[in-house]
């Protein structure tokens, strides 16, 4: 079996460049040479009876690769940190991981500081000092399965889990992007996403290795700095998690956009109004695929996959029912293409042999129970399976909304949402109902120039065909920007806790048939008042 490790010596005595980064480049010969070097230091430090982690705190830069590189050749495991991470939320992820060595740089050094861990550091700008190494530095029985990165799950709901993936996996993972996306040594990766998660790793950087094509990383993601990138460094794939491309799209467009060498793009989580409308303004091709750093489901799209689908059902996945485990009812659509059985098609996304292809949580046996079943992998995500066979993402488990006894999905709202020509973001989450159930508030993030018109929105949701009836937002919350973690992923769980007593404008509706208000203090003491008189002012928001 091939690994990480395999990957990189494969590169060695290759002159053609593998790395750039801003004004520098490395071929990959010297990308191996800066790893064996890496890989030289960790073994001088890393104590054998410890577990081999080693905890890396950096932006995107030739140092995140080189360490990545050091770690596969001595079978050390990389923790890829996140740092948005603050305070107590950061020391958690690091005790848990249990990294015996920090490498980070400057700007990010005071976040370890201030923690008082005492745990050795390498300052990637201050302890510059490397051994050098005549090219043989010998592995430490590397392996394909050699524990190879703990990667952190991006927490949008609850703390993160760390997922365990071996050498093994990411370069089974690097062959399947090489082949679906034909890459060659004369393609160029530009590596935008965060380092420290999956995505990146597994779609990006990996793949690019594999192929021997170039790794052209920018530090931090930017809208207005893509297209100027991908022209500098000729960039012919680049890879996508969250929200990146209706970001990209809400930069000022040019008639001369379509001009760049870009041939190919994968990611997740893009709506298809943003997938169709990157496809024309950038002339290039997109795929959504359906997965996650976990590995145990995959749903990718066909040619025929309709616009709002994940992709046809692989084998082995379906939809469960999360109350009695059983198969639910394949979705039925009304002529506009609203979901019509919801209660009895909307399930969990399940992998019934998916198990096999889950490594495991780090540490966390509560989080492995709600995943494996025997042999079924359980994703967390809601869906539903129309007569075709194609899944739909509803949300993840968490995110159903119960109005009027009924479930209501928060991803095809959110959809719907997207499709106003002047919001370039939407979550949509439960909050709750003062007599029973929950309410739909949605936090919609403007395009700039733009502001909320109360009666214009309300034609909007009037003239969606596809949106029922319940599911038009009570309460709509106007954001500066829709709070994401690091890779761009919106989080919701703090717009839960405030519902509408936050800052920002909120604009609602007391009933179905009222216009959109603002709303005042008045309002939200006249709610409170609606809680306790249902005894229901245990749900208040905070």
């Amino acid at each position: 079996m091939t690994t990480v490790a395999d990957l990189l010596l494969a590169r060695r005595g290759d002159n053609r460049v593998g790395l750039v980064f801003d004004d520098e480049s490395w071929t990959y010969d010297e990308y191996v040479s800066e790893s064996m070097r890496r890989a030289a230091y960790l073994a001088t430090t890393l104590r054998s009876d410890h577990e081999p982690h080693v905890g890396v705190l950096l932006d995107n830069t030739p140092e995140f690769c080189f360490w990545l590189g050091g770690a596969a050749l001595l079978g050390a495991t990389v923790v890829g940190i996140n740092p948005t991470r603050r305070g107590d939320d950061l020391a958690r992820d690091i005790a848990h991981t249990e990294c015996q060595l920090f490498v980070t740089e400057s700007r990010h050094r005071e976040l370890l500081d201030e923690l008082g861990l005492g745990l050795p550091l390498f300052d990637v700008d201050a302890d510059g000092d490397l051994p050098e190494t005549s090219g043989d530095v010998e592995s430490r029985d590397v392996s394909d399965e050699t524990r190879y990165l703990l990667l952190f799950t991006s927490g949008t709901t609850a703390a993160p889990k760390a997922v365990i993936c071996s050498q093994g996996r990411l370069a089974r993972i690097a062959d399947v992007i090489v082949d679906r996306f034909e890459l060659t040594p004369d393609d160029v990766c530009y590596g935008v996403m965060p380092m420290f998660h999956g995505n990146a790793l597994m779609t990006s950087w990996a793949p690019a290795l594999a192929a021997g094509a170039t790794l052209a990383l920018r530090r931090k993601f930017s809208a207005s700095g893509f297209l100027p990138d991908v022209r500098r460094f000729g960039a012919t794939y680049f890879n996508y998690v969250g929200r990146p491309l209706a970001y990209i799209l809400a930069t000022p467009e040019q008639p001369d956009d379509a001009d760049n060498p870009l041939r190919r793009a994968f990611g997740n989580e893009a709506g298809a109004v943003d997938v169709a409308a990157f496809e024309k303004r950038f002339d290039c091709v997109i795929q959504e695929g359906y997965g996650s750093s976990e590995g145990g489901a995959a749903i990718n799209r066909t040619p025929e996959t309709p616009p709002a689908a994940l992709g046809p059902a692989p084998d082995g996945v379906v939809i469960l029912s999360q109350d009695s485990g059983e198969e639910c009812a394949l979705a039925l659509f009304d002529e506009t293409g609203r979901l019509l059985n919801a209660d009895d098609a909307v399930g969990e996304i399940v992998n019934i042999t998916g198990a096999v292809g889950f490594e495991g949580y780090w540490r966390n046996p509560e989080a492995m129970q709600t995943r494996i079943q025997g042999t079924a992998y359980w994703t967390g995500d809601l869906g539903y399976r129309d007569t075709q066979g194609f899944i739909y993402f509803a949300g993840r488990a968490d995110d159903w909304i119960r109005v009027d006894g009924e479930n209501i999905a928060a991803t095809p709202i959110e959809q719907i949402l997207l499709r106003h020509p002047d919001v370039i973001g939407a979550v949509v989450y439960a909050v709750p109902d003062p007599r029973v159930g929950d309410l739909v508030m949605a936090a919609i993030e403007l395009r700039d120039g733009t502001s909320f018109d109360a009666a214009s929105f309300d034609k909007f949701l009037v003239e969606q065909p596809d949106l029922g009836t319940k599911m038009a937002p009570t309460f709509v919350r106007i954001v500066d920007a829709i709070p994401a973690t690091a890779t761009l992923k919106p989080v919701r769980r703090d717009l839960r806790r405030e519902a509408w007593t936050c800052t920002d404008p909120v604009w609602w509706r007391p009933t179905r048939d009222d216009a959109y208000r603002l709303l005042t203090d008045d309002d939200v003491a006249t709610i409170a008042m609606t809680f306790k008189d249902h005894r229901r002012e245990r749900l208040l928001p905070e």
